[in-house]
């Protein structure tokens, strides 16, 4: 599928496939860009390969290793995601998003691939979580890019569907993951998804490209200088910095990511070690999740448009709190589905809120770099959490007394939001 386009800036409109209108057409950049995300996403699916890298390098290879240590590759995968997300922004510019999209996705099949080879756990780290976490970092970005350029009319609802795929790829990956896993083996299943990134990410990222200069849908008028509570400013990232709902916004995602990221990595082990789930069964409710994480991206993307980002990022935290609760109070495999559900569904609204808020309040002139800055604190989280959570099953024995801390987190992040996450030059 070719899409024909000028060079960025100069006057003409882009062609679509079969001719549609760019009010149309741009929706199928958000199709790609969703299916590129889900196999991005394919991460999502770890909590399925912990179990299994126990075992292959404990009874296989001899190596006494943790839980702890099992998540060290997923933690530093979404850390140096976000790395790359800061230090590449600006090549989303100059390469253009199709080219910087292909790159990545090489990067990441690419890490995938090599993991299957790994013979230690600091080998896995860094061929998954290093190589496979720059791919992602450089795709990414420049997907969600795309879409805020497209759509200055329904910014939370494009990134919350060009997102969508990172959160619902655990649907696919985590039964597929535990399929290959069964009938092969967990390393020979890394090479398989490494495979199948590759195949599928660099031709969908061909047609990705962004609208001429100053390209505006037909009869949209960009709403007026704080019009339902909006201020927005043209900001590079220097001057985003200095404001105070960056700060805002980068601490209320920051808790946000460390609540949501605990869940994703042990979503599995807390459902057969603590609910005493059958393995089976927990496998398939990661997959479940999965679909909380995809659906919270556009629910969370359009009440950032239609209620204020505040609001939004509150009701985000009253909901992390009750899950946190529920899962501390009634450790039972009801309560186990619905923390788990709250957790993974607001983690998918943080990666919706986030871009949105950013290209909302600070502008899209300088937005790859503005949100590479931002998505750090996805990064940090992806440390803390996982860490943090491995910390306390190595120490306690259990994973229950992971979720009070859920609990004062998002307390914590109630009171950020409410006080700090405003647009710029806005008191109230």
């Amino acid at each position: 599928m070719a899409l024909h386009t000028e060079e960025r800036g100069t006057p003409g409109e882009h062609r679509f496939p079969l001719d549609m209108a760019p009010e149309k057409g741009r929706w199928v950049l958000v199709i790609l860009g969703m299916v590129i995300n889900l196999c991005l996403g394919t991460l999502y699916s770890w909590s399925v390969f912990v179990e299994p890298l126990i075992a292959y390098f404990s009874l296989g290879l001899g190596q006494a290793v943790t839980v702890n240590d099992v998540l060290m590759p997923f933690s530093v995968f979404i850390a140096v995601f976000a790395i790359t997300m800061l230090l590449t922004g600006r090549y989303v510019e100059e390469l253009q998003p199709r080219m910087v999209t292909m790159i990545g996705g090489i990067f990441c099949g690419l890490g995938w691939l090599l993991a299957s080879t790994a013979t230690s756990l600091m080998m896995l780290t860094l061929v998954f979580g290093v190589i496979g976490g720059i791919g992602v970092g450089i795709a990414y970005g420049a997907t969600i890019a795309v879409a805020a350029r497209w759509f200055p009319d329904r910014r939370g609802l494009a990134v919350g569907m060009t997102v969508l795929g990172v959160g619902f790829s655990a649907v696919l990956t985590a039964n597929l993951a535990g399929f290959l896993i069964d009938a092969y083996d967990v390393m020979t299943t890394f090479l398989f998804f490494g495979i199948g990134i590759l195949l599928i990410t660099v031709p969908m990222a061909l047609p990705l490209t962004f609208p001429p200069s100053g390209w505006r849908p037909r009869g949209w008028k960009a709403p007026v200088h704080g019009e339902r509570g909006h201020v927005a400013c043209d900001c590079n990232r220097a001057e985003m910095v200095r404001t105070p709902a960056f700060y805002g916004l980068w601490l209320c995602y920051f808790i946000g990511s460390v609540a949501g990221l605990m869940a994703v990595s042990i979503a599995k082990p807390v459902g057969t070690d603590l609910v005493h789930l059958e393995t089976g069964l927990a496998t398939t409710l990661v997959a479940f999740f999965a679909l909380f994480n995809g659906g919270g991206r556009p629910v969370f993307g359009i009440l950032t448009d239609r209620i204020n980002p505040r609001n939004t990022a509150m009701l985000s935290f009253v909901l992390i709190g009750l899950a946190g609760l529920v899962m501390w109070q009634w450790p039972v495999p009801a309560g186990y589905i619905v923390a788990f559900a709250l957790l993974w569904g607001c983690l998918g609204g943080w990666l919706a809120i986030a871009p949105t808020v950013t290209a909302t309040y600070f502008g899209t002139v300088d937005y790859p770099r503005c949100y590479g800055v931002v998505f750090l604190a996805y990064g940090a989280g992806a440390i803390a959490g996982p860490q943090l959570a491995g910390y306390v099953e190595t120490t306690t024995g259990s994973y229950l007394g992971i979720f009070p801390a859920v609990l004062l987190l998002a307390v914590i992040g109630f009171l950020i939001a409410f006080g700090m996450m405003k647009p710029p030059g806005r008191e109230g």
